[in-house]
This record gives structure tokens, sequence and C-alpha cells, in this order.
């Protein structure tokens, strides 16, 4: 018996050796690292001052384990095989932030003219590119107004979204792009729960947009339809919110491109399968 007993104990602890290991590995299985080419210029002094290296690889690591549980992808075989991700900040002018594979360039002349809280506005865009790094994008196949929509999906989901984020009801398509697109999927995950993380399982490979139907029995563009319905479209509430807290001149120019983005961030993501 007593042999028995330390047979079994023997087992229970090398099984939660085991199970310590797997959860040390997933801690440990990517590495990041944040390279300021910016150096002495405003807007490298500005990360350094209020950002910093430390912050930024914290945040990596926080926001990895966000977009992992989001995704529902906490097994490693659900998820892209990644080693390493590096944020580079570097002195260019154009998108606030490019996205190419497992690498973000984030532009300090962005940093330096920032108004406002620049971590904040930091994070939100790294909640947003870090996505980029873990999503699938159905093999290059998938609308990157979906690919965009999801990213901004996660500043949604991480309550790291400006003011100006679109309201629901807002936007033209569904595939539209960045926070009128998220805004969608908000209302389609609640329609089933965990969809925005099923619709992603399924563009590992490929994309179809019978992937809506097959998971909520509807083709999209009669799911947009009902949305659009449900919240009456949420133009004319957005116009007035907008005009009130950035003035009739300002809000017009907001809402003046297929119905304005209700935000000034653009990002380039650049897709491994692109031409």
């Amino acid at each position: 018996m007593a042999a028995y007993q330390h047979l079994y104990l023997l087992q229970y602890s090398l099984l939660a050796l085991a199970l310590a290991l797997t959860a040390l590995q997933i801690t440990v299985a990517v590495e990041f690292t944040v390279n300021n080419t910016a150096g002495n210029s405003p807007g490298g002094l500005r990360f350094e001052k209020d950002i910093g290296v430390k912050y930024t690889k914290q945040l990596m690591s926080n926001t990895t384990n966000f977009i992992w549980n989001m995704l529902e992808e906490t097994n490693a075989n659900d998820r892209k095989k990644v080693e390493e991700v590096s944020i580079v900040i570097d002195v260019y002018k154009g998108a606030e932030a490019i996205c190419y594979g497992d690498t973000i360039n984030v532009s300090a002349v962005y940093l330096e003219g920032y108004q406002g809280d620049v971590k904040w506005e930091f994070t939100s865009l790294i909640h947003h590119e870090m996505t980029h790094v873990w999503q699938w994008n159905g093999a290059g196949q998938a609308p990157i107004g979906l690919v965009e929509g999801i990213a901004d999906y996660t500043i949604l989901k991480a309550n790291y979204y400006p003011p100006g984020f679109a309201k629901p009801g807002m936007g033209e398509r569904w595939d539209q792009g960045y926070d009128f697109t998220a805004r969608f999927l908000e209302y389609c995950d609640g329609l089933r729960p965990g969809f925005v993380a099923a619709l992603n399982k399924k563009m590992k490979d490929s994309f179809s947009v019978d992937f809506f139907v097959e998971l909520l029995g509807k083709p999209v563009d009669e799911l947009w339809r009902e949305y659009k319905e449900k919240f009456g479209g949420g133009v004319a509430e957005a116009a007035e919110k907008l005009s009130l807290n950035m003035g009739r001149r300002r809000a017009a120019e907001k809402l003046s491109l297929n119905l304005g983005r209700s935000r000034e961030y653009r990002d380039r993501y650049l897709s491994p399968f692109s031409a």
C-alpha cells in the first residue's frame, strides 16, 4: 500500500511539474524587444520620458496575454508560431504605426506631435498593433477592413478606445474597417458570445463570407442590415456628440469621408501574403 501511495505521489508530482513547466514555457516562449532608433529626436526623447522601454516590454507581454484570451488562443497549437515580437521607435512621417509580421514600427514623429496623454495613446496603439501580430487573416484572403476591425475590437474590449471611437450603428459597410467594423463585431459577439474568437479560428487558412452563416446562421449582409436597423445608423447621435465635443467644423471634417472615421488613428497593416 505504501509503495502504491509513493508511486501515486510521484506521478502527481511529475504531473504538477509538467504543468508548471508548461506555464513557464508559455510565459517565456515569446521574446519582446524594443529599440528606440529615434534616439535624441523630439519623438525619441518623449518616448523615453513618458513611455520607456521597460513599460513597453511589459505592455507587449500583457497585451499578448489579453489577445490570446480574447481570441481563445491559450493553447499554443491554436496560435501563430511567433518566437519574438519587436517594436521599433523610428523617425518617419505617415502612419502612426506599421506592422509587418512580428515587427511593429511606431512613428516618433507621431509621438512628438500627439496632444494629450501620450502613454495612454501608445498603450491603445500597441493593443491594436499586437492584434495584427497574433490574429489570423485567412492567408491574406480576408478583407483588410475586417482585419483592421478585429484589431480595433481589441482596444474596444480592453477599454482603450478614444472618445471619438465609432458609436454602435455607424458606418456604411460591415467591412469598412477599424472602429466601424469593431462595433459590428461587438454586435455579432452579442448574438453569439465568443463569435470573434470563432471567426478568427476559421480565418487561419482561408476566408469566406460564409463563415458568418456558419457561425450565426445568417449572411453577413443580412446581419449588417439588422445591426443598422437596431441602432438607427448611429450617425445622427455621433454627429451631435462630435459637434459638442469638438466643434461643428471639426465634427464635419471627421464625418466627411465615408461618413467619416470618428478617430484620427491610422496604421498600415502589411500582410505577409501581400504582393
